[in-house]
């Protein structure tokens, strides 16, 4: 004998997902993580990258929550006293634990995605480069739903109130114990995201698998009348368990962005900047442009401004680093263009790898980079140097005097001077650096 749903009657699955605690636990994961997201704003709005990895860093507080949320929604029917009326139902126990499992679970993952799609449109707006990352999406969102799940059975399992708080608790502790351990790390779907990288083409595949193949297999142990049909989700996961494990940091490729520049060789010298963020190059040039306007026609000058990520080569400076975001770069703009002009000229100056500099050659850098950028903190130093002991007012004095007598040279004249500076700065020769 068959039992048929009354014709215009809701089906139960979406009636468990309308009403009372799923949409609740939804709610809170969109909280949770918008809490998040905007109290870290300024480091992840305008770039994708950044984005994308605080989302996904964000399952370490949001995974033992929906964990937790499943596990209290699993011991809906014993806080109700109702379990007997329900062993007596006609539908199957897979079928009674999927109807009030999977609503927490699409409800988590729903609230999940909606956080993904505002922040999203938050970035849109202000991105310098790059692109949407998604490619860790869907296994964050399978893992979500499969704590959701697990929870759910434990909470029909253990019979408690304090269940649930406590196996939030022990998922976080666990999660948090799991990231500096490598030999577990790959099977954490929480664990951090390595910077400057993207997980290869099966890593999200792998992790899906892993994690939704233990809570079917914990389902069906749980509510299935067969349970031996546990193994075969149990060996897919066991598999891609072992796929992740021998993979370890081979699964992360770098970031092919992060090798390439993007440069305006208008200017003398050159500017380049990374590609994540090509589209800040126009800003920078406009912060640079009262340096690069005086060193027209300037000789042994770097060829240009380079952001790499193991550092500039021979023939290059430093550009100033903009990394991490939040500080030097908000929302796509400088917040001080005058001090990173006042960088990116203390970068053409400096000396790398070769001797200290004598005291002579000392003060003809300090003229310069006052000449090329004066800094923003210049007339407080000379403030608390004024202050200071005899030897301080004599260095004082002596910059002062080379600062000046290089601002009033003839135009001629300063271009020769600079010219024999940067030549004698790129073979470190200080003999050959003029005297002011």
């Amino acid at each position: 004998m068959t039992t048929t749903t009354p014709k215009g009657a809701p089906h139960p699955l979406r009636a468990e997902a309308l009403r009372g605690f799923p949409p609740l636990a939804g709610a809170a994961v969109i909280v949770l993580i918008a809490v998040l997201m905007i109290a870290t704003a300024r480091k992840w709005q305008g770039n994708w990258a950044e984005t994308a990895d605080q989302l996904h860093d964000s399952l370490l507080m949001i995974l033992p929550v929906a964990a937790a949320a499943g596990c209290w929604r699993g011991g809906r029917e014993r806080r109700r006293r109702t379990e007997e009326l329900w062993s007596t139902a006609v539908r199957p126990p897979l079928t009674r634990l999927l109807a009030q499992a999977v609503p927490v679970a699409l409800w988590v993952a729903a609230g999940y995605l909606l956080v993904i799609a505002c922040a999203a449109v938050a970035t849109w707006r202000y991105a310098l480069g790059d692109h949407p990352h998604l490619i860790l999406v869907p296994g964050d969102t399978v893992a979500l739903m499969a704590a959701a799940v697990v929870g759910h059975v434990v909470g029909r399992t253990v019979h408690s109130m304090l269940t649930a708080p406590l196996l939030g608790v022990a998922g976080f502790a666990g999660l948090a114990a799991a990231v500096p351990h490598g030999d577990v790390q790959p099977l954490d779907p929480a664990s951090f995201a390595v910077k400057g990288s993207w997980p290869v083409w099966w890593q999200p595949l792998a992790m899906t698998a892993w994690t939704l193949g233990l809570a079917v297999a914990l389902t069906l142990v749980c509510a299935a009348r067969r349970r031996a049909t546990a193994l075969v989700p149990l060996a897919a996961a066991l598999t891609a368990g072992v796929l992740l494990v021998q993979g370890g940091d081979g699964t992360w490729r770098p970031d092919p962005l992060l090798r390439r520049q993007v440069c305006d060789t208008s200017t003398t010298p050159a500017i380049c900047v990374n590609a994540q963020y090509g589209r800040l190059l126009p800003q920078v040039t406009t912060a640079l442009s009262g340096v690069t306007g005086k060193l027209q026609g300037i000789q042994g000058l770097p060829a240009r401004w380079a952001d790499r990520e193991n550092g500039p080569r021979t023939d290059e400076a430093q550009l100033p680093i903009v990394t991490p975001f939040g500080w030097s770069l908000v929302r796509g703009r400088l917040t001080r263009p005058d001090r990173y002009a006042w960088e990116a000229a203390a970068a053409l100056s400096d000396r790398g790898q070769c001797e200290r500099p004598s005291e002579r050659v000392s003060l003809a850098d300090g003229a310069v980079l006052t000449y090329l950028a004066p800094s923003p903190d210049q007339s407080e130093y000379d403030a608390v140097m004024a202050k200071g002991s005899a030897a301080d007012r004599a260095h004082l004095r002596a910059d002062q005097a080379a600062r000046a007598k290089l601002a009033t040279m003839d135009e001629q004249r300063r271009r020769t001077w600079l010219s024999a500076y940067f030549t004698a700065r790129a073979v470190c020769d200080d003999k050959a650096v003029p005297s002011l």
